[in-house]
């Protein structure tokens, strides 16, 4: 990758960001970015509402004078290999806002959770100087371990209709989530999806929040929890 181009990251120029990760997305390279730091991934099962809890962070980030960054990848259709870009849909009240930056990105058939271009993809954001990035992972299910070794902390989002404690057990994601999430809080079966959250995680000293992301409850206090893990 040309080393003007990246220094027109670097100085925060949002077209040159912007070409910069379409490139990266082809295979081209991108020497001398720093490794991503205090990246914030956020998965869990199709549902649970994590484009919108998102879009909620994003609001809470900005009352603060945050500049925030996301990176949510999409799967790709298995017949056409294209993806359907959701999320820039959901974060639509943000597009506007030039303290964010949303892009999508398909993940082309790349299994994990994410797409095989996204490290590359958030180094770009880590050196372009947003004060937060954060990953939204496919939202496939169990499957989604890779963003462990991408992001500092990771959310788990579920719903509460999301399962019983065998469930619980059963899905990988739990294993690597360092924050679990109970979204839509205003819905019945939540207090039971915080228990089985509770004991699946027994031992592991990981908190387990309720959110309603419409209406902004529980957002800050996620990310009070965030900011604590990031230390």
């Amino acid at each position: 990758m040309d080393e003007s181009l990246l220094d027109s990251v670097r100085s925060g120029d949002r077209r040159a960001l912007s070409r910069a990760i379409t490139l990266v997305e082809q295979g081209q390279d991108s020497p001398g970015l720093p490794d991503p730091s205090a990246v914030i991934g956020v998965t869990g099962p199709p549902g649970a509402g994590k484009s919108t809890l998102i879009s909620a962070l994003i609001d809470t980030m900005r009352s603060r004078g945050e500049t925030v960054a996301v990176l949510a990848v999409d799967p790709s259709s298995p017949i056409s290999g294209g993806a359907l870009l959701g999320d820039r849909i959901r974060m639509q009240g943000h597009v506007d806002d030039e303290g964010v930056y949303v892009r999508s990105m398909a993940t082309r058939g790349h299994l994990g959770g994410l797409a095989e271009s996204a490290r590359d993809a958030v180094s770009l954001l880590s050196a372009a100087g947003f004060d937060r990035v954060l990953v939204e992972t496919v939202g496939v299910g169990q499957s989604e371990v890779e963003v462990m070794g991408l992001a500092e902390v990771v959310v788990l989002v579920v719903g509460p209709s999301w399962g019983d404690q065998v469930q619980a057990d059963k899905a990988g994601i739990v294993e690597i989530a360092h924050v679990f999430v109970v979204n839509k809080g205003d819905r019945p079966g939540v207090s039971e999806v915080q228990r089985a959250l509770r004991d699946a995680s027994e031992g592991r000293n990981a908190g387990v929040l309720v959110t309603t992301a419409t209406t902004g409850e529980g957002v800050t206090a996620l990310l009070d929890e965030i900011d604590r893990l990031l230390g």
